[in-house]
């Protein structure tokens, strides 16, 4: 074969090959919707496995919005139940749930962050979630009519939406992760 010809092969084998190396896309940053329906009283651990999800979504660059919706109302409602409500409450399941220290020391060495800032509740993860890390938190109006929460009861952290804001939450979300 005529060298000529080889090298113009070989240089056109290699231009292919580097073009189809560079055209690989690099993953964008994804809209992620945590929809957050169970309550803390009927299972801590799908509910407590919603802000670690949401804390390394945000790490690896992702927009997160958490729906509460269902019975997870009810752990972000201040003095929720007839006991809690008769003692005048003004704490939420969430903030009355701390956070077990293995988790705390997991957390601090997975994402980079000194163990004394670490949430020690539940309550102190979501405000963190919303007030250091951008997660926008809402919460189903609907629902909370239906278990008769005042919307005022509500930990600050949970914004009360009304059901077309919800729709347009799964719309416009790119993944959603139910819990």
């Amino acid at each position: 074969m005529n060298p000529r010809m080889m090298f113009l092969i070989i240089g056109m084998f290699m231009a292919l090959i580097l073009s189809v190396g560079l055209a690989v896309i690099p993953a964008s940053a994804a809209s992620i919707l945590i929809h957050m329906k169970t309550s803390l009283a009927e299972d801590d651990a799908q509910i407590c496995a919603v802000p670690n999800v949401a804390w390394a979504a945000v790490k690896a660059d992702h927009q997160v919005t958490i729906l509460v919706d269902a019975s997870a109302v009810t752990s972000v409602t201040k003095g929720f139940g007839w006991f809690r409500k008769m003692t005048g409450s003004e704490t939420t399941a969430l903030d009355r749930a701390s956070l077990p220290e293995r988790e705390r020391q997991s957390l601090s060495e997975q994402m980079g962050v000194p163990l004394d800032q670490i949430p020690h509740t539940y309550g102190e993860y979501f405000d963190f979630l919303k007030n250091k890390l951008g997660v926008e938190i809402y919460g189903n109006q609907t629902m909370m009519l239906l278990y008769k929460i005042d919307p005022a009861r509500v930990a600050s952290s949970v914004t009360p939406v009304p059901l077309t804001k919800m729709v347009e939450l799964f719309a416009s979300a790119d993944r959603v992760i139910v819990y």
